[in-house]
């Protein structure tokens, strides 16, 4: 019988259930008893006895008892766990990627990934509230967005967890504000304000920038920004900088002012849906941030060609 078969029996969810906590462990790592499992996954000592001896049968892992001490791994084979954890290959979500720190950021997973053997793959998507959403309605693993994003979705009791941080930096660089008006370095009353209401990160920046202003905010997909600033449709914008200095455009930037967000509009994280079991276990095991950002770094000086 497969072991997509085997998932689908009575002691099948509980034998995924373990072998998404016994994928994150290693030879030596004692294991919980059967009445701890019993407990917490509200299921009889038995179907967890049946799941255990499944998962042995089909030598995804050997488990030797020593007594009063308990029961510990004495071997693990991935490959037959992995089939088990019923993840199939892990799928996420993140920006497009049209920075160099994007590109390294989905090259330095890839790589990362690759080297653990784990089944991986990245779509991408414009905007950190579609990306959410998306991860919400089950269509991915996890997703790439800023750590105030993340933040501002948990806090609004959307279920997510962060699963990784990379960091300041690694997102973006910085944001600033741009004008039309290149006599213009701050934003005043009466002001055209164009705002991306999917980014997150685009809406909260905006919002607080125009605080005690009366300006106008204008619906604008971020695409458009840079076109309806030029044509003057809108008086200012926020603006990533790294496009600036990448796409080199002659456009006259300043920093943000009253900025109380502590750089977390700069920090890329992995979040993950609290109600995929197991998933966030997988992230911290496998995804090592600094070897992430080392390829990263790598990309962004020129020493590495992207790949992702």
């Amino acid at each position: 019988m497969s072991i997509k078969t085997q998932l689908l029996q009575k002691n099948g969810l509980v034998a995924m259930k373990l072998a998404r906590e016994f994928i994150t462990m290693n030879v030596g790592d004692r294991i919980s008893t059967i009445a701890e499992y019993s407990y917490k996954y509200k299921t009889a000592r038995g179907t967890v006895q049946s799941a255990i001896k499944l998962l042995e049968e089909y030598k995804a892992i050997r488990l030797e008892p020593r007594g009063h001490l308990g029961t510990f791994i004495s071997s693990i084979d991935y490959e037959i766990l992995w089939e088990f954890t019923d993840f199939g290959t892990i799928t996420g979500v993140m920006p497009l990627p049209y920075s160099k720190l994007y590109e390294g950021l989905a090259t330095g997973l890839y790589k990362v990934a690759s080297h653990k053997k784990f089944p991986f793959s990245i779509a991408y998507m414009r905007g950190a509230e579609t990306r959410i959403r998306a991860l919400k309605d089950g269509r991915y693993d996890f997703a790439i967005v800023s750590k105030l994003a993340a933040l501002y979705s948990i806090k609004n009791g959307v279920e997510v967890d962060i699963a990784v941080e990379f960091g300041k930096y690694s997102y973006v660089n910085e944001h600033v504000i741009i004008f039309s008006d290149s006599n213009d370095n701050t934003i005043k009353d009466g002001m055209k304000v164009g705002i991306d209401k999917s980014s997150i990160d685009h809406y909260l920046l905006t919002l607080e920038q125009c605080k005690g202003k009366k300006v106008n905010l204008i619906d604008l997909s971020y695409s458009q920004l840079i076109l309806k600033l030029t044509t003057g449709e809108i008086d200012a914008a926020i603006w990533n900088i790294d496009e600036i200095v990448e796409r080199k455009l002659d456009i006259k930037h300043y920093p943000l002012k009253n900025n109380d967000f502590n750089g977390e509009d700069t920090e890329a994280v992995i979040v993950v849906n609290k109600n995929n079991y197991g998933i966030k276990k997988i992230f911290e095991q496998f995804i090592n941030s600094e070897e992430v950002l080392e390829y990263q770094r790598k990309v962004v000086r020129g020493e590495l060609i992207p790949n992702y």
